[in-house]
């Protein structure tokens, strides 16, 4: 009997061709199962991740995925969670030993995430577990100075309860006082006026929270930081 090689070369060319092709397809079919027993597991926690799959999750940690897997923009398990409010994804994280400070290449960590989103139970969280609030990203900005820029109340308090000093200033001498203001968060300035924000503060402009709110339009907040 010749061999598979020989027979292949005695048969015409385009029959050679269709033969080795069936031949490749079989050999893909065998290989198959040996290759679905080393799935990418990190791949497979942040596929799970991002579509709020926590079984999937939960599997794939169990079976070897790293808790700080990150995709190509640096985003973790945790951060997708934080951003998006997913309470319970972010505790399995978490419970898995996910790194709370682990941020994105552009330098968003989970609690800055959960802060823009205004999303407070996951803030509270990433809090508990020692998460960073003087963290800045690569536009030099805080949770904090998101929290209170986006209007999210709650959040600005539970990051006032962790020991934010209410007066910090970032870059540009701005402070979550001048950032409310200026976007119209009515409700924060009120927040922060109670809780002993100084209004008479500066930016580097020379402006205070009063004069942000009245150079941007934002009258309804001007009258809550004019004087009596």
């Amino acid at each position: 009997m010749r061999d598979t090689h020989a027979t292949l070369q005695s048969q015409p060319t385009g029959r050679r061709r269709a033969v080795a092709m069936a031949a490749l397809a079989l050999t893909c079919v065998a290989a198959w199962p040996q290759a679905a027993t080393n799935p990418n597991l990190n791949a497979q926690l942040l596929v799970a991740a991002r579509n709020n799959d926590v079984p999937t999750v939960a599997r794939a940690l169990a079976d070897g995925a790293a808790p700080n897997s990150r995709n190509r923009l640096g985003k973790s398990a945790l951060l997708m969670a934080s951003e998006k409010g997913q309470s319970e994804l972010a505790a399995t994280m978490l419970r898995a030993g996910a790194d709370v400070n682990l941020a994105s290449l552009d330098g968003v960590t989970p609690l800055m995430a959960a802060s823009y989103g205004g999303h407070a139970a996951v803030a509270r969280e990433l809090l508990r577990a020692g998460a960073r609030t003087d963290a800045d990203d690569r536009m030099h900005k805080t949770a904090w100075i998101y929290a209170a820029a986006q209007g999210h109340a709650e959040v600005v308090a539970l990051l006032l309860d962790a020991g934010v000093p209410i007066d910090g200033a970032g870059e540009h001498g701005l402070t979550a006082l001048m950032w409310a203001a200026g976007q119209g968060q009515v409700e924060v300035v009120r927040l922060l006026l109670a809780r002993g924000a100084r209004a008479d503060l500066r930016d580097d402009r020379g402006l205070n929270a009063l004069d942000i709110a009245r150079q941007t339009g934002h009258d309804d907040v001007a009258r809550v930081l004019s004087p009596p």
